[in-house]
């Protein structure tokens, strides 16, 4: 268990060195990417390498199915091991290679050819919409085609900035607003039900903070009252006391739909990527990429329900009162207020998008779940993530667990073909996934016994 008195002097100099030149030459390159020449000479000798110590994992050890569970008490100290930069160079999807999912379910290419498409939402009309960010862009794939495929796809909206979340408004059978996060502000395009193109220009609604982690997620209150916002910190560990660029950031931020009456709902979490409302209990849940940089088992990223006014630790502190000891001995009066998230995940695995299951074609051991998109690690010796997990679900709370549901998106050798950013419930009860890898979207359906 990681000491809650540990302290600078206690980390081994030679690992602290170690860790922060291999953390500094990485942190430009926060998208995961390095050179051909590194990528190979890694995914080539590290395949070999030890098998890791549970709950701790790494790619050549997940399958679809497997049960996992990471508890506070298994934290290792703060550089246990260097800090690694192993961001994936994503190849070409190998000739007759897909996704792996467990027994009784089939994963196909629903669409493919799409630019770089990110998070999924599903209007209550069955279409789906896709954030295609690096393009600008917002998405729209009706109907099944005969070949299973999308029937039609077509841009909704263009000229936006890095656009990511979409939230339809208000909630209900008929929106009529489309809002879109975009990484420097929130807009909404006038929308109804079998809209396929925006009939006018975006409505500006609120101003954000811009650079740093750019996605910017959205979603509404069940009563349509309270938009809420996801802002990531634009830094790894800057200490927002000092660091003016932080303001307002690392936080979920609440508005009224308006945009008017900004203020704090939730702080401390360093890069809240998704947001969903749990349908049974109308509460806000989030994904969060934890921070970098302390080794291969630290910081884990983590899946939770949030409460207002929740402190999650980021910078001072994470998962609990454990502190960072590259900001030691600040913020003390915080440490016993830091919250522990429901769901502790690998370390590095960046989870993106979630979504909670509301269809009837899945098993009913797995409609009560959240199924959560993890994009991949750059920061861990042996590449983790790079899936989809299943959070379990027990009347409406999470256990801790979660299991392997889509794998696969990486080569035996380690070479990364696929990265899953989205997820989506079809009108037909299937599961959209978005990767922003081969630039697909695959349909995960089940007919297996029900």
């Amino acid at each position: 268990m990681l000491a809650n008195n540990l302290t600078l002097a206690t980390v081994p100099v030679v690992a602290r060195t170690i860790a922060a030149a291999l953390f500094i030459a990485t942190l430009a390159s926060c998208d995961g990417t390095q050179t051909a020449a590194a990528a190979d000479t890694a995914d080539r000798t590290k395949s070999a390498s030890p098998a890791p110590t549970a709950p701790f994992t790494d790619y050549r050890y997940e399958s679809p199915g497997k049960s996992r569970k990471i508890t506070v008490s298994d934290l290792p100290q703060p550089f246990a091991t260097p800090a690694a930069g192993n961001g994936p160079r994503v190849i070409a999807r190998p000739a007759g290679v897909l996704p792996k999912a467990p027994p009784g379910f089939k994963v196909e290419l629903f669409a493919g050819d799409l630019p770089a498409p990110r998070l999924l939402r599903t209007a209550p009309n069955g279409d789906v919409f896709v954030a295609a960010m690096n393009a600008g862009k917002i998405l729209v794939l009706r109907g099944i085609g005969p070949d299973g495929k999308a029937e039609k796809t077509g841009v909704f909206a263009s000229g936006l900035n890095q656009p990511f979340g979409i939230a339809f408004y208000p909630p209900g059978p008929n929106p009529q607003w489309i809002y879109i996060g975009n990484t420097n502000s929130v807009v909404r395009i006038a929308y109804g039900n079998g809209d396929v193109e925006a009939s006018a220009k975006p409505e500006h609604i609120a101003d954000l903070p811009d650079g740093g982690h750019s996605t910017r997620d959205i979603v509404f209150a069940p009563d349509g009252k309270t938009m809420y916002v996801a802002v990531g910190s634009r830094s790894n560990v800057n200490d927002p006391d000092t660091t003016p660029d932080e303001r307002h950031r690392a936080n979920i931020l609440a508005f009224k739909p308006d945009g008017s009456d900004m203020r704090v709902f939730a702080s401390g979490i360093r890069n809240p990527v998704g947001l969903a409302i749990q349908p049974s209990s109308g509460t806000l849940w989030c994904s969060v990429n934890e921070r970098d940089g302390l080794g291969d088992n630290l910081v884990p990223d983590y899946i939770t329900h949030v409460e207002e006014g929740g402190f999650y630790g980021w910078p001072w502190y994470y998962l609990g009162g454990n502190q960072d000891p590259r900001l030691e001995g600040k913020r003390p009066e915080l440490k016993a207020t830091v919250k522990v998230p429901d769901v502790l995940l690998q370390p590095h695995s960046a989870p993106l998008n979630f979504v909670f299951y509301d269809g009837q074609q899945f098993a009913p051991e797995h409609r009560s779940s959240v199924f959560l998109t993890a994009h991949g690690s750059w920061n861990k010796a042996m590449r983790t993530g790079y899936k989809v997990v299943r959070v379990p679900l027990k009347s409406g709370a999470a256990t801790g667990e979660y299991e392997d549901f889509v794998t696969g998106f990486v080569t035996a050798d380690g070479q990364v073909w696929g990265r899953p950013v989205g997820v989506a419930v079809a009108s037909d009860g299937s599961l959209m996934v978005s990767d922003d890898g081969s630039n697909s979207i695959w349909q995960v359906s089940y007919s297996g016994k029900k």
